[in-house]
């Protein structure tokens, strides 16, 4: 099954609003989506660039999203472990939360994936996005991507 996975701030393909950035506020864009396939108990959604001179950069990692959230709202909160039972894993800074795109040089790719998934995930907030995935394998559903670009 294919979900859509959207955001007001921007559109597939587009740039980043500054907003969202190092050079801005550096807070979340609000995502939304769809309905999810039957079976679904969770999200996990991460975030990263591909275009990072040492690597694939992680921005954000979010798992146990309730299967019954449809979206994020703006500026989605760092802590750890949230009041709705969302975790949050660590990125490539090493913290938990949203790094907002912030590259050293040209135009980034950024890449926003939600995973539908049949389980609630066992694993710890700041399990990292090698964690994540390894926790996802065998339980994705449907999966949804939204790219955006950004350059300094």
């Amino acid at each position: 099954m294919t979900m859509q996975l959207t955001s007001p701030a921007f559109a597939q393909g587009q740039p980043i609003p500054v907003k969202y950035t190092c050079k801005g506020e550096d807070i979340s864009p609000a995502l939304a989506w769809g309905e999810p396939p039957a079976g679904t108990k969770s999200f996990a959604l991460i975030m990263d660039d591909p275009d990072a001179p040492v690597g694939t950069w992680v921005h954000w990692v979010l798992f146990n999203i309730p299967a019954s959230a449809r979206g994020l709202p703006e500026a989605f909160p760092a802590d750890a472990s949230l009041p709705d039972g969302s975790l949050s894993g660590k990125n490539s800074w090493g913290r938990t939360g949203y790094g907002g795109p912030c590259p050293p040089s040209g135009t980034h790719r950024y890449f926003f994936k939600l995973y539908a998934l049949d389980e609630t995930l066992a694993i710890s907030a700041g399990a990292d996005k090698g964690e994540l995935e390894k926790a996802m394998v065998g339980h994705i559903l449907a999966s949804a991507e939204l790219m955006g670009t950004f350059s300094k």
